[in-house]
This record gives structure tokens, sequence and C-alpha cells, in this order.
């Protein structure tokens, strides 16, 4: 069994959870789940991901608002935000970003939320997690003004795109879409991610791999995705797990012990 593993990016508020949630986060870490940063998706979900990280030791938060939720939140947002982003076990600002593929959220709106968000980020020193779906142009056009520190994650876009998000400092976010039959730009790009710029993760209850695809997913299948990356970098999957929870620990500011 592989050990050590750092998921980045998880949802474990999600209601696909609710029935079994406790039972799950108690035994991910005898699983061999080292860390998990669980994302918030807007305000509500972000004070919960903060609750959690104060339950359990492995668990930190992120706290941000999705592109899909801007139109629902409230007038003061930001200084929601702003205040759970003050947790000691907030890491990140996120799950921040774009999405052209749903539009829940009109475009402008989304890019404002975005924008203002990569702001405070700067102001409180924090990385990002960004989130991006068929929005590249965009996406890139905001990095590159802001050049904030963070990781792409679920990365979906070209090894160039990629190589331009190494030389801006930030790291590729790598999950189970990775495993997929039509994923012919993933895989390009876990071939070429440096090694010290690769993170792990599920983006669970969503994305499991290859061979549960269609099934809830947790931490747990990072090692199915690792030992698939593993093979196409022709190196050990556990080597490679305990490089990129090098890398997410460099990241997030966090010691290599717990």
């Amino acid at each position: 069994m592989v050990a050590n593993i750092f998921d980045t990016h998880a949802h474990y508020h999600d209601r696909q959870f609710d029935e079994d949630r406790e039972t799950l986060l108690a035994e991910l870490p005898s699983a061999g789940i080292f860390r998990v940063v669980n994302c918030g998706t807007d305000g509500p979900t972000s004070q919960i991901c903060c609750d959690y990280a104060d339950r359990y030791d492995y668990i930190y938060a992120a706290c941000g608002v999705h592109p899909h939720d801007c139109s629902h939140e409230s007038a003061d947002w930001l200084d929601r935000i702003k205040a759970l982003c003050a947790h000691p076990k907030c890491v990140a600002v996120g799950e921040i970003g774009l999405d052209y593929h749903y539009d829940f959220s009109p475009r402008e709106m989304q890019r404002d939320f975005f924008e203002r968000q990569l702001i405070l980020a700067k102001e409180l020193d924090l990385p990002v997690i960004i989130h991006d779906r068929e929005a590249h142009a965009d996406t890139w056009e905001l990095l590159k003004q802001y050049a904030p520190k963070g990781v792409v994650h679920c990365f979906s876009g070209s090894v160039e795109m990629a190589r331009d998000v190494v030389k801006l400092g930030m790291y590729i976010g790598l999950g189970g879409a990775v495993t997929f039959k039509n994923a012919k730009k993933p895989v390009e790009v876990a071939k070429y991610v440096p090694e010290d710029r690769l993170l792990l993760e599920t983006d669970c209850p969503y994305m499991s791999p290859v061979p549960f695809r269609g099934r809830r997913c947790d931490s747990r299948l990072i090692a199915h995705t690792a030992a698939f990356i593993a093979d196409l970098r022709g190196v050990e999957t556990q080597d490679l797990i305990d490089q990129s929870t090098k890398n997410a620990n460099r990241l997030f500011a966090l010691s290599e012990s717990h």
C-alpha cells in the first residue's frame, strides 16, 4: 500500500458524503492519506471547510467563491471570505476561477469575482486554487496580470499553457481525468510537468480515475491516478507521491510532518 498521500483538492462537504462522512474521514489516515485540502465553493461551504479543519488534524481549508456560485453570493461576500481566510488552517483562496462550459454565473460576474479574489490572495499572501474550464484565454490573462502563487487544478489546458503556468511559478494539479480514455491533453501534460511542480488531487466526490469512473471518489483513489502518471513518467508510484506531497507542503507552507 502506498502512503504519504496529499490530496490537494477535495470537497468532503458535498452531499454525496452525507451518509458516511464521519466514518470515512476517520479512516483516511490509516489508508495512507497524509493531508487533504478541502476546498470551499462559496461562503457557507468555506465555513464548513474551516469546521472540518478544526475537527481533523490532517484536513486543511481553502476558502473562496467558485465561478458557478458567484450569482448566489451576498453583497458582503468578499468580506466573509477574507474573514474565513484568517482561520489558522486556511492555506489558500479557492476554489476560484472561470467556467465557460456551464456559465452558471454571467461571465462578466465570474471575471469580477475571480479578479477580486486574486487581489485578496495577494493581500493575504496566500496561494490560490484555480478552476479553469473552457476559459483558458481569460484565465491566463488574469494569471499573467496578477502572477499569484498557487495551482491550476484539474488542469485541462495544453502543454504550452502548462509551460506558461510553470514559468509563472505556479503548480499543475492532476487527478482522475488523466486516466480517462479521451484524455489526450492531460496525458501530455502529465508527461511534461516538471517533478517539482506536480500536485495530485481528487476533486472528490467527482472525477474518479479508471477503473472506478462513475463511482464516488475519495482521497484513497489518488493511488490509482499516481500509478498511472508514474507509469507515463517511468518512475515508481511512491516516489511520485512523495514528490507531489513535498510540492504541496511547499506551496501551502506546511511542515513535512503533522
